[in-house]
Formats: structure tokens, C-alpha cells, sequence
């Protein structure tokens, strides 16, 4: 193996976290995609999990914030050098080599939107940029094969977006995108906590609520956690007990939106295809999909079984990285080469 083949990479350039495969070394990086910037000068003082603790605690010169909103770039400068920082991260001596960039993004994203994410990765220092759709990467890392005349469906709910797609020979036959999943999650939380309890919490409480009490469908055995806030009658601080069957309350509305995106989908597809699907199930993947019972809730309400992937979380990292590793085999559909200006079509 080469130089440059080794310093290829994979991105996972998601809202909550940017996850990095290197071609022969597997997922190498795993860091929050949230950056800790100085007002005045624009100076970065902290990248990835170090920013993250950051969040809701910085100080009137500083600000943590995520330059990516629902799966697409909000702050083109700021996720430049978030990609410099992890490539040059993962590049290691190798710096004078500029590896080729397999990028994920959601399915249904602009032209607009694609050609931000290209500049950036450029930049950053990629030698050339390929795009991948992240329900395809997804089903690639979840180790369906996509490219069998076999119907195969993917749920996949990450920090910004839900993308759902119904997967055949190679490519997508039909797929979309909402705006809804683990920061809506969160977003939830924090209302139903405040228009319940009268008490305000930050957004890092809210996600951990959701990783330990989260539930989409009602658990054998109820769990309690302690929240702490600023009760918004009083002023005050504030701790008080939650039980998870309340989760299922706070979090009514945005898995009815995602379950009417899975729903809406069936409606369009094809009858032959639909059966299939009912025959291999449903395959979520995400960290969406880790929320306690969300199998179960998709499979009640669409009468279709459902299963989770083996490790949901970097399903699209590997699934990039299994793109990565076989760039050169691909023929046009689901990877988009925008020097060439077309598709490439999966045949594994």
C-alpha cells in the first residue's frame, strides 16, 4: 500500500460528531464537531470534545459553537478549520501527501450545500473530494448489500437529520431527508422540561437525559434521573426527579415526524420492493436509533419488523470507508465526483 492510498480518508461530517476512517486502519477518529472560538480575534482555542465541554459555560470572549446545523455547513470557516484540524489530526507524518475525501451528506441536499461541503474539504487540504449520500453509506456500513435486485430500507437518525431510503441494485430507487433527530431530541426535552417542571435546562442536560432515561417506546422498569436547573418561577437553582415513562411525552413530536417521513416513503414505493422490505425489515442506524425502544416504536406503528445495525453510530464512517477502499471499482448513482460532474453507481 502506497502513501497516498494510506492517507485516504472517509468523513462522517455529521451535526453532533465528525467521525474519521483511514483507508487500511479503520475508524482512527471520534470527536464532537463543535469548536470554542475567541470573539474578537477568531482565534480557535479548542476543537472536538475539549470545545464540547465548553458548551453553556464559556465566558462573554469566547463562544462553543457547532458549524454544522441539520446536516448541512452553517459556518463555512469554521468547518474548514474543523476538517483542517482533524485531517492534519490523522494524517500523522504524511502531511506533504493530500489524501483523496469520501464525505457523507444527507440525501436531498443542494447543489449548493454540495459544493460548500467540496470548497471546505478542499481546503482543508483533500486532493479530491467524492460525495456519498448517508443513507447509502449507512446501508454499506451496516453491511446490507445494496447492490443485490433486492429491496432494503435504511433509517438513519443522526444529530441533524433523518434520512430514510429505500436501497436497489446499487442506488437509492427513493429517499429523503427531515430536519429532525437528536438535537430535536434535545430541543424537546428542554421545552416539555420547562412548560412541565417550570425549570430550564441547558442543551448538554437534555442530551443526558436522553442517553439514560430517552424512550420511544414504555420500559418494563421505569428509570429516574436527576435534573438540575433554574426553576423559572423562583429564579433559583433547582433539582428535581424525572422518570423515563415522561421521556416518552417529551419526545411525542418529533418521532411522530419521523415516523410519518418511514410512512410517507411506503406510500411511494414500488409494490415488488415493499415486499421485499417486509420480508429483510427495516435496518436503523444512527446514534438516533440507540434511543431506548425506537426499533419497537417503527415496527408497532408500520406493521414491518425492524432491527438495529451492529454499531449503529459509525455505520456511515465504515460505510465510507468500505467506498474508500474500492474507489476505483465503482461505474453512476450514489457517489457523487464533482470533477467529473456525475454519479458513480455501487457494484460491489
Amino acid at each position: 500500500m502506497g502513501l497516498l492510498e494510506f492517507n485516504d480518508v472517509g468523513i462522517d461530517l455529521g451535526t453532533a460528531s465528525v467521525l474519521v476512517y483511514v483507508k487500511g486502519k479503520g475508524i482512527v477518529l471520534r470527536e464532537p464537531s463543535v469548536v470554542a472560538v475567541e470573539k474578537l480575534t477568531g482565534r480557535i482555542l479548542a476543537i472536538g470534545e475539549d470545545a464540547r465541554k465548553m458548551l453553556g459555560r464559556t465566558p462573554g470572549n469566547i463562544v462553543a459553537l457547532r458549524p454544522l446545523r441539520d446536516g448541512v455547513i452553517s459556518n463555512y470557516d469554521i468547518t474548514e478549520r474543523l476538517l483542517h484540524h482533524f485531517l492534519k489530526k490523522v494524517s500523522g507524518t504524511h502531511v506533504f501527501f493530500k489524501p483523496r475525501v469520501v464525505v457523507c451528506v444527507p440525501s436531498g441536499v443542494t447543489e449548493v450545500e454540495k459544493r460548500s461541503v467540496i470548497d471546505a474539504t478542499e481546503e482543508a487540504g483533500a486532493r479530491h473530494t467524492y460525495l456519498i449520500e448517508e443513507p447509502i453509506a449507512a446501508a454499506i456500513g451496516a453491511g446490507i448489500d445494496i447492490s443485490a435486485p433486492r429491496g432494503s430500507m435504511i433509517l438513519d437518525i443522526g444529530g441533524g437529520t433523518s434520512d430514510v431510503a429505500i436501497l436497489s441494485l446499487g442506488g437509492a430507487v427513493l429517499s429523503s431527508s427531515i430536519k429532525v433527530a437528536g438535537d430535536k431530541f434535545d430541543e424537546s426535552i428542554v421545552r416539555y422540561m420547562r412548560k412541565k417542571h417550570n425549570l430550564l435546562i441547558g442543551e448538554r442536560t437534555a442530551e443526558e437525559m436522553k442517553i439514560r432515561i430517552g424512550s420511544a417506546y414504555p420500559r418494563k422498569e421505569q428509570l429516574f434521573i436527576d435534573v438540575k436547573g433554574r426553576n423559572l418561577i423562583s429564579g433559583l437553582p433547582q433539582a428535581i426527579v424525572v422518570a423515563s415513562n415522561e421521556m416518552i411525552d417529551a419526545l411525542e413530536e418529533p418521532l411522530q415526524s419521523i415516523l410519518e417521513c418511514v410512512r410517507t416513503m411506503f406510500e411511494s414505493t414500488p409494490p415488488e420492493l415493499a415486499s421485499d422490505i417486509t420480508e429483510s425489515g427495516i435496518c436503523l442506524t444512527g446514534g438516533g436509533a440507540l434511543l431506548f425502544g425506537m426499533d419497537r416504536f417503527i415496527a408497532e406503528h408500520t406493521k414491518v419488523p425492524c432491527y438495529i445495525a451492529e454499531d449503529p453510530v459509525s455505520c456511515v464512517a465504515i460505510g465510507t470507508g468500505k467506498v474508500l477502499e474500492n474507489i476505483d471499482k465503482f461505474s453512476s448513482g450514489a457517489i457523487y465526483d464533482y470533477k467529473r460532474g456525475d454519479y458513480f453507481e455501487i457494484t460491489q
